[in-house]
């Protein structure tokens, strides 16, 4: 098959990306979190680390901390859903909780 153009190069690492991920659940909660929390949660607040189903989410202040932690229910089912839904990834455990602390990814 002969291609009239190239393609985009994000579109040929696609696959090869997708592959690379650890296959961890951290890594699956990092990869859906700004489609879960939204883009302004998301520029806030990020998760960092994950033991047995606890993941903790770094916020940039304590105000975001606590307002997380407000939506803390909702953002754990939301996270559920978009975890279940994700396409062709291994199982690898749920999230049991999300705990919400003041410090940046950096400081974790």
């Amino acid at each position: 098959m002969r291609r009239l153009a190239p393609r985009a190069l994000s579109v040929a690492l696609e696959g090869v990306v997708r592959e690379a991920e650890p296959a961890t659940l951290l890594a699956r909660v990092q990869a859906v979190w700004p489609e879960v929390a939204g883009l302004g949660m998301s520029a806030s607040a990020a998760a960092v680390s994950e033991r047995d189903g606890v993941v903790t989410v770094a916020c940039e202040s304590a105000v975001w901390a606590q307002e997380l932690e407000l939506l803390g229910p909702d953002l754990l089912t939301r996270l559920g859903e978009a975890l279940a839904v994700e396409r062709g990834r291994p199982p690898g455990g749920s999230v049991k909780k999300l705990r919400f602390v003041v410090g940046s990814a950096a400081n974790q």
